[in-house]
């Protein structure tokens, strides 16, 4: 189970720059009742399948997720046949108090400047009480413009 909120930032926090990081590339092969995504991460391939769940949690996504290692072949031949424009960012991960991590996400392409945060909880509860940062913005998890399979679809 994977419970995450999502917000727009005010600034990139100081220190991005030394936190680790991934580059991806990714693309969804099916966004109609679940999604199914395939990501390159780094040297890294995965074939994902999410799933909505509604826990009833005011602000917080609630999804059933399975990843599954792939190969560079693999991920080659679902790429080409992913729906929309093929979404790239680097993903920073900045550690927050309570031994919490922030995943910022900053596109490439023609989302280029678009920058998100999703936090990510070991419970519905935990996800409720959470402080955001500073730099945090506005909260968007149930919006739906922020979610990568519709970023696909974008035309900027």
């Amino acid at each position: 189970m994977e419970i995450e909120r999502k917000f727009v930032i005010n600034r990139i926090p100081e220190g991005t720059d030394r936190c680790e990081k991934w580059e991806i590339e990714q693309g969804y092969l099916c966004e109609k009742g679940c999604t199914l995504r395939v990501r390159k991460s780094n040297e890294k391939y995965y074939l994902t399948l999410k799933m909505w769940v509604d826990a009833g949690s005011v602000a917080a996504l609630v999804n059933r997720e399975e990843e599954f290692p792939i190969t560079r072949e693999a991920y080659e031949h679902l790429i080409a046949k992913a729906d929309g424009n093929r979404i790239t960012k680097t993903r920073y991960r900045i550690p927050l108090e309570d031994g919490l991590v922030a995943e910022l996400d900053c596109f490439h392409g023609k989302l280029e400047g678009l920058c998100f945060v999703e936090v990510e909880f070991p419970s519905v509860e935990m996800s409720e009480l959470f402080v955001k940062p500073d730099w945090f913005a506005e909260e968007v998890s149930k919006d739906p413009y922020y979610r990568n399979s519709n970023l696909i679809h974008v035309e900027l």
